[in-house]
């Protein structure tokens, strides 16, 4: 399928009239899954946007995020979408003083908070800041003594949305019907390699082609369960879960919190969901230290089955013939070991499976293959976006994978090629337009002349 070249509220209010009850996200809250349709979630965006719009937010101000993986971040960046404005969403363990330099240096007007934590970081550092106006927060536990009038609750904004709404019921829809792809949706802070962080420039246009490169070349369907885990700020997590959760579209499912993400996992049952090295490595040691505290007896029986796993589904990823024996044992070790272990870490419906953002070793990716989870490598950067990933029945783990192709609408086709020093340059797509506020330096001319190279390649 091919996603349509659009804005993220455009393709919100688009799935909301076609499909109202259908299923957008879920949260788990205080022990409970509380789901959201796409009519839900409509109007929770509408609400915010509009009070947002009350507050004097103009198109082309910067809204800022802080907080984990939920609804109200989600909701936040859509509405600040609707009104023409950009987003820079914040690590929620960032400190004070870096918390300061983002909100400065992108000129963020409104801070969304999550909850006290995050709120103080933004009354220690509003001094710094020239032009924040509100701090906005939507989770009111332990705020009820804070009175300080740059505060609103995310509840009373919204209150504010649908008194307007009502008194206006096409103001909504005109916000939303001036939006155009190529405008700004995304400032994404990458540290690059000199001096303090840049915001890269990314339009609607270009989370929309990396999103098509994903779905071009992975096994995700519409109505896919995303569990929607590695932070916003991440560039990655802005294409995966905001905008091809509207795109395909996904249900979006949010975790209760961080410690209670391997849990929420089991209960989900999850088919898509892509973790940066570390927390697949974690969940690899986890098995391990799990059979290196059973019995003889089991863990013999652990690793026969590993074996079988590894001779019979890495064997096939590499090519290589598999012998009747493996074949008649493997459904055995699927049976008693194999299937067993992917119920535990809550895969057995896994199929979307992938690692970016950093290297890691081939045997974890064949230790995942083993189990008979289709863990697939990502490679890009938040400048050029997503570029390669293992793609097909048959991939070399040790290789970041085969080339992905861009939207047909958002640009030329990706091409490569390597500089006489090794250096690789790309073109094609939909590039990024530089760095905030630094769109005349000599690194956005250097990588902007990479993505653009003549209509050559290897």
């Amino acid at each position: 399928m091919k996603l349509e070249i659009a804005t993220l509220p455009q393709l919100l209010r688009k799935h909301a009239h076609a499909n109202p009850n259908r299923l957008s996200q879920r949260h788990k809250q205080r022990g409970i899954w509380r789901e959201y349709s796409f009519a839900d979630v409509q109007r929770n965006v509408r609400e915010i946007a509009l009070g947002m719009h009350q507050a004097g937010v103009k198109a082309g101000e910067t809204i800022a995020i802080i907080g984990e993986n939920e609804p109200q971040h989600y909701w936040a960046e859509y509405a600040a979408h609707a009104l023409g404005c950009k987003v820079v969403s914040m690590y929620p363990d960032l400190t004070s003083e870096e918390v300061a330099y983002l909100l400065d240096d992108s000129e963020a007007v409104i801070l969304f908070a999550q909850d006290q934590e995050q709120v103080d970081k933004g009354l220690d550092v509003r001094n710094k800041t020239l032009k924040m106006r509100h701090i906005v927060y939507w989770d009111e536990t332990g705020m009820w003594s804070y009175n300080d009038p740059i505060l609103q609750t995310f509840d009373g904004m919204q209150r504010q949305g649908r008194e307007i709404h009502q008194r206006n019921g096409k103001m909504y829809d005109a916000l939303v019907d001036a939006g155009a792809p190529d405008d700004i949706a995304v400032l994404s802070y990458t540290s690059g390699t000199t001096g303090q962080p840049k915001g890269v420039i990314l339009t609607h246009r270009f989370l929309i082609d990396n999103a098509q490169r994903l779905i071009d070349s992975m096994d995700v369907k519409p109505g896919m369960e995303y569990l929607s885990y590695i932070a916003p700020s991440w560039a990655t997590e802005q294409i995966y879960g905001i905008t091809m959760g509207l795109g395909l579209p996904m249900v979006v499912n949010f975790p209760e919190g961080p410690e209670q993400v391997l849990s929420n996992i089991r209960e989900l049952a999850v088919e898509g969901m892509t973790f940066a090295p570390r927390q697949w490595e974690s969940m690899a040691s986890s098995v391990q230290a799990h059979m290196l505290d059973a019995g003889p007896i089991r863990r013999g029986v652990y690793e026969w089955g590993m074996k079988i796993g590894h001779t019979v589904n890495v064997g096939r990823l590499d090519g290589k013939p598999v012998g009747l024996l493996d074949r008649l044992l493997f459904p055995i070790a699927n049976a008693l070991v194999l299937r067993p272990l992917r119920d535990l870490l809550g895969l057995t419906r896994l199929r979307c499976a992938s690692c970016g953002g950093a290297t890691m070793a081939p045997d974890v990716f064949r230790m995942f293959h083993a189990m008979g989870i289709p863990l697939r490598n990502i490679y890009g950067s938040t400048e050029t976006g997503l570029l390669t990933c293992h793609q097909g029945d048959r991939f070399d783990l040790e290789t970041v994978g085969h080339w992905m192709k861009a939207h047909p609408e958002a640009g030329p086709p990706l091409e490569w090629r390597l500089s006489a020093d090794g250096e690789l340059q790309i073109r094609g797509g939909s590039p990024f337009l530089g760095y905030y506020r630094r769109e005349g330096s000599v690194e956005s001319k250097v990588v902007g002349a990479d993505s653009k190279l003549s209509h050559r390649a290897d």
